[in-house]
């Protein structure tokens, strides 16, 4: 028996209330509808006004009070405006998850400037600025937080395919984890990230195909995947339910791969 009681309530998050950028994206609407039925109380913020609706409507069916702020976080008052959101509606934020972000891809000689520093404000600017305002409420509310950013394997490892931008962005990401990590531990607000691989998305949609490019593809990447598949995003709900819930609440600076093992050989 274990000495915690009810070990399942480590992982409780109900009446908590989130904040999803990106929220129509597709680890957006995973995180979305993963902390929807586990009861929280959402703010989903996305440009896209017609995917908000649908991730707004599908979460509303599980239950979930949803408020939409149809914007992207790319100013500071924008982003003070997803967390004035989640406080005029449901008076507090607890959990803040950005899944928010871009990737431009060429190679180095051939990539404009402004793909670079445009990926780069998308990734990491962004995701500092909402950090901030975030942990500006949370520290007003006295009872700590949990923020979590959303990296890549690729934070780690480099790609020959013209990837500068996004390694650069999603190494800054890992940085900007650990960094606050260190910074808010006495506040009680942890900090991590998630690191996934290839999963399921609208982006990678043709790896996962039974054509013979995406065969070729898929066989020599999986050569490093231990676990031998690609990610879908159901992968990505436990790792995140784990992150914004008390289980974690002696985990913070980490960044968490979700990737099959790929990061491990």
């Amino acid at each position: 028996m274990s000495s915690f009681g009810d070990p399942y309530s480590l992982f409780d998050v109900k009446g908590k209330v989130a904040l999803i950028t990106g929220a129509t994206g597709a680890f957006g609407a995973v995180a979305a509808k993963t902390l929807a039925d586990a009861g929280c109380s959402l703010v989903l913020a996305a440009g896209n006004s017609q995917s908000l609706k649908e991730i707004a409507r599908e979460c509303s069916e599980l239950a979930a009070d949803v408020t939409t702020v149809n914007s992207r976080p790319d100013s500071e008052e924008n982003c003070q405006a997803m967390v004035d959101a989640a406080v005029t509606a449901h008076g507090r934020l607890d959990i803040l998850v950005v899944a928010s972000g871009m990737n431009k891809v060429a190679k180095i000689d051939e990539m404009p400037l402004e793909d670079f520093t445009g990926v780069m404000d998308a990734n990491v600017t962004q995701s500092w600025m909402l950090a901030k305002v975030a942990t500006k409420q949370m520290k007003a509310q006295g009872e700590g937080g949990k923020i979590v950013l959303v990296s890549s394997a690729r934070g780690l490892l480099g790609h020959p395919n013209g990837y500068t931008a996004y390694c650069a962005s999603k190494a800054a990401v890992d940085g900007i984890t650990r960094a606050l990590g260190c910074e808010l531990g006495a506040e009680g607000i942890t900090v991590n990230a998630i690191a996934p691989t290839v999963f399921r998305s609208p982006l990678t949609a043709w790896m996962f195909e039974d054509t013979e490019q995406a065969r070729n593809v898929r066989q020599g990447f999986l050569a490093r995947v231990p676990k031998g598949r690609l990610g879908e995003p159901e992968d990505l709900a436990g790792p995140l339910l784990f992150l914004a819930s008390h289980a974690s609440d002696f985990y913070t600076g980490h960044i968490l791969y979700a990737d099959g093992g790929y990061t491990a050989g």
